[in-house]
């Protein structure tokens, strides 16, 4: 399963975007604020999403939330990449927030796009498939 996540919107704090899977629009993303790392930007800890490209996803149980979410692994200069519910970008640390109405600095319906996400990443997991995450900008 290929996730994409296009980010379309940069912001003073946050940044923007749609995710995809398998080419198929799915919902709107917030993340903190696009700072190219991969264009030699200087990451600020709790403030910055993570460099542009590709990365692997597994299920697997968050210490912070107590519950099974998707980690994005070997992220460089990023441990513990969660893609979970939240609306602003107060409620992220480099993570990936999702949700299916985006206003000019929010996300809304964030849990039940989580609740969506999660049943189409563990049927794909039971059935041994692949996942990954590959983030572009369009801006």
């Amino acid at each position: 399963m290929q996730l994409m996540v296009i980010r379309d919107f940069k912001g003073d704090t946050f940044t923007l975007g749609k995710l995809y899977i398998n080419n198929q629009y799915f919902c709107e993303t917030l993340e903190d604020r696009d700072r190219e790392l991969e264009k030699g930007g200087t990451k600020i800890k709790g403030q910055t999403c993570i460099p542009l490209g590709d990365y692997e996803v597994e299920l697997s149980m968050s210490p912070r939330f107590k519950k099974v979410l998707p980690l994005i692994k070997d992220v460089p200069g990023f441990t513990g990449i969660r893609i979970h519910a939240g609306n602003t970008d107060a409620d992220t640390e480099g993570c990936l927030l999702v949700g299916y109405v985006r206003s000019s600095s929010k996300i809304l319906t964030s849990r039940k796009a989580v609740e969506d996400l999660m049943n189409q990443l563990s049927k794909a997991t039971r059935n041994k498939e692949k996942i990954t995450i590959k983030y572009i900008r369009k801006y």
